[in-house]
């Protein structure tokens, strides 16, 4: 009888204390679910902790590890064997390195912030990681390219040993900024501290500061004053590239030693962010109209109907403050709609163009693949696709 060969011994080295890391689990774990002969092992471990003890006799084939200090890197370089990071951390660039791009990203939070109505911006970002300040300047780049400019917060690696003194530093700075302002923070706690210290120097959010995080940590988010939009990152798709690409180097296989970077999927908006940030007050009101009834089927003749604004005025006050026509905005938010439920949801096309505010299934599939180059239903195939393997 042929002996079957033995599992590949694969180590997790990534942490299961935040909800980004857990996914990047179940990204593997999908991998391995497709038929793949791994025996995992993996142990409880915390983000920048000492490589686990095991690791030094550990026999294995391959290592998947989250790679935040010289320890873990000089750990798993000891062990000779192939290795993928997804950590973005910037140690080990001579290694295949599966992570966000960071560069989507920022541009999805700037533009974000930017379709609120904010003018002014600030970066709020953690000096203990590199990641933090490859967003912090992407997000700067992404405003530039629309004529805006961003204010940095100075953060210092020892700021967070202290946080009664980092608490005072950030009154300080956010005090200073210049009102409405859209904050971008590195990460979703670091919203939670900027949104914790508005909240102790009775800063209006979002009427003065909007903030926007990133990771989209549902629990975190939702226990914030108020509940923190956060750009979606796209963990288990990393998760699965990461496994795919392992695969591959223990098979012998050349796996070029760069970034892979994996797209986010979206921004999820809570009330940290979803007002209008304008100084019009006319404006933000008829744009706040529109917020709340763009998709119960309005028209701008609905929206002109709401303020004291001739349907000109109407059209240049957001043109101005903006930069789009009452018409885009409303079809802005009804796409938004429509593409959260196409991901989220399993409803027939008829209940997602009603919930979005389209008058047919069939007039929302028209001027879905106008917009996007996409059928909804080859959107939704692609993201579940994408959930699937990841």
């Amino acid at each position: 009888m042929p002996v079957s060969p033995a599992p590949r011994s694969v180590a997790l080295l990534i942490e299961t204390s935040n909800r980004y890391s857990r996914e990047l689990l179940h990204g593997i774990r999908a991998y391995v679910q497709e038929g793949r002969d791994w025996a995992v092992h993996l142990t409880e471990h915390g983000r920048g902790d000492h490589p686990p003890r095991w690791l030094r006799r550990w026999d294995g084939n391959g290592i998947i590890a989250r790679i935040e200090n010289r320890r873990i890197e000089s750990a798993v370089r000891a062990k000779g064997l192939p290795v993928v990071s997804v950590s973005a951390s910037g140690l080990a660039r001579d290694l295949p390195t599966v992570i966000s791009d960071s560069q989507a990203v920022a541009t999805l939070a700037a533009e974000h912030l930017i379709a609120r109505g904010f003018r002014s911006f600030a970066y709020c970002g953690d000096a203990r990681f590199a990641w933090s300040t490859e967003h912090g300047r992407h997000f700067s780049r992404a405003l530039e390219s629309h004529g805006f400019s961003c204010q940095y917060f100075r953060s210092l690696k020892k700021d967070s040993a202290n946080w009664l003194a980092e608490h005072h530093k950030l009154a300080t700075w956010l005090s200073a900024l210049p009102k409405p302002v859209g904050v971008m923070t590195c990460y979703d706690i670091r919203g939670q501290q900027v949104l914790d210290v508005c909240r102790h120097l009775k800063i209006a959010v979002p009427d003065e500061v909007g903030v926007i995080g990133q990771h989209d940590d549902h629990l975190l988010c939702e226990l914030c004053d108020p509940p923190l939009s956060s750009v979606i990152p796209n963990p288990r798709r990393a998760g699965y590239q990461a496994a795919l690409l392992l695969d591959r180097m223990m098979e012998g296989k050349r796996v070029a030693p760069k970034t892979y970077p994996i797209q986010p999927r979206g921004v999820a908006i809570r009330r940290s962010t979803d007002l209008v940030a304008v100084d019009d007050p006319v404006i933000a009101q008829a744009a706040r109209f529109i917020q709340q009834h763009a998709v119960d089927g309005i028209r701008v003749a609905d929206v002109l109907a709401s303020t004291p604004l001739s349907r000109t005025a109407l059209e240049r006050g957001f043109q101005r403050h903006l930069k789009r026509s009452p018409y885009e905005m409303i079809q802005q938010i009804r796409f938004e709609k429509a593409e959260m439920l196409l991901r989220e949801s399993t409803l027939p096309m008829a209940a997602i163009a009603e919930q979005a505010g389209f008058l047919t299934a069939e007039y929302l599939s028209a001027r879905f693949k106008e917009r996007f180059g996409i059928s909804p239903k080859g959107y939704r195939q692609r993201h579940r696709s994408q959930d699937a393997t990841a």
